[in-house]
């Protein structure tokens, strides 16, 4: 009774939160991640680029104590072993990142596989006599699907301001992209100075752009046994361990120091092993430099 009492209040707390939320944490400009430092700029600039820029970092921060909190009073309302369920929380406390990390992922990956056709179009375009921003304006509608919205909105602001420069770096914002933040600074380029080799360079970066996607797909395959061996074996231990903390014998000696010692030491390598075999198949992400 005690624990679903907790778990309750806790929940009560948190929604009260959420309600008075838009007046303790109001929204803020985005700010743009090339001309601030710190780790709240790099946040937004994580979350602009996992095609999440309307969400700020205290709400980021807001859900996960929502997860752990959650997360943690469940678990010991179903077990009662308080090392486990502060095991948990810390672990929901990280998910709603995870979540973005994940988001990241897929938005570049399917944007990688989408760069190499929308270079092609612009190639086309330029063939064809087209001034760089309708060539650019067209790919909202002729140009690949995942990138069509973004250059959508490129179009709108286009025709309001009649700015070409200030539309590329508002499209290279919402794009959050590094290859995305080479064709425009090619385009733009382009325009300012003028020259012949636009289409060359320009297909030069497809042909490259083609074959960093294949390559990095192949690898991606590949390394695929290495990520799911270490989610499995950093989640079957815990899920037997929860298991488990339902007999009476076991939720006392858990609930002891040693007990509790035992569960902390787990969590701490548990955290390192996953991280460590993470970063060994993980192929490095390409820095947004002109950004």
């Amino acid at each position: 009774m005690t624990a679903i009492a907790v778990a309750l209040g806790g929940a009560l707390g948190v929604g009260l939160v959420l309600c008075a939320s838009p007046w303790l944490w109001p929204r803020r400009a985005v700010v743009s991640p090339a001309t601030s430092v710190g780790v709240t700029p790099r946040v937004r600039g994580t979350l602009a680029a996992a095609g999440l820029p309307g969400v700020s970092p205290t709400l980021l921060v807001v859900m996960s104590i929502v997860f752990a909190g959650v997360g943690g009073t469940t678990v010991l309302a179903i077990s009662g072993v308080v090392a486990l369920a502060g095991a948990i929380a810390a672990a929901a406390l990280t998910l709603p990142w995870v979540l973005v990390r994940q988001r990241l992922v897929a938005r570049r990956a399917a944007h990688r596989s989408a760069w190499p056709d929308l270079v092609d179009h612009l190639v086309s375009a330029v063939r064809a006599g087209m001034s760089l921003p309708d060539a650019v304006s067209a790919l909202a509608e002729v140009g690949p699907a995942p990138l069509r919205a973004a250059f959508a909105e490129f179009r709108r602001d286009w025709h309001e301001t009649a700015n070409f420069s200030a539309s590329l770096d508002r499209l290279k914002a919402t794009l959050a992209d590094p290859v995305g933040d080479r064709i425009i600074e090619t385009l733009r380029m382009a325009r300012e100075i003028g020259g012949t080799e636009l289409t060359s360079t320009l297909r030069a970066l497809s042909a490259y752009l083609r074959s960093d996607a294949a390559l990095r797909a192949e690898v991606s395959a590949r390394q695929g046994w290495v990520r799911n061996a270490a989610r499995l074996g950093v989640c079957a231990p815990w899920l037997l361990l929860l298991i488990l903390s339902t007999r009476p014998e076991a939720i006392a000696a858990y609930n002891t120091p040693a007990g509790m010692a035992l569960i902390v030491i787990g969590l701490g390598v548990s955290v390192v092993a996953y991280r460590l075999m993470l970063g060994l198949g993980r192929l490095p992400d390409e820095g947004r430099w002109l950004a």
